[in-house]
């Protein structure tokens, strides 16, 4: 199983191990990570599972798909490496992913 690392900006870590086919909102909240709201279940619908990949990782994921970028319109305090945690699925490619949850979601 592919290992994630979540970064929550109070300091806190989590190192999760998460099904392959699984998405990191799903790691984050099968495993109580704080910061994952995921109001929708993984809809892509409402942006409450903002994440920013790690620097180091943002170049191995697929972009965007038309949805998710443009639901990233909505989210506060965008980057460049702004991503919905509903939509990077996992997979052994990406064993340590890190990322990190913003202070606040929509």
């Amino acid at each position: 199983m592919p290992r994630v690392f979540y970064h929550l900006a109070n300091g806190t870590e989590y190192e999760i191990a998460v099904d392959i086919g699984a998405s990191v909102m799903d790691g984050a909240v099968d495993n109580g990570v704080d910061g994952i709201v995921a109001q929708c279940g993984g809809a892509c619908i409402c942006a409450t599972c903002h994440c920013y990949v790690d620097e180091d990782w943002i170049q191995r994921l697929r972009p965007p798909g038309q949805t998710e970028a443009e639901m990233l319109g909505y989210v506060l305090e965008p980057r460049s490496t702004s991503r919905l945690a509903c939509q990077i699925r996992l997979d052994d490619t990406l064993d340590g992913l890190i990322v990190h949850v913003p202070a606040r979601q929509i």
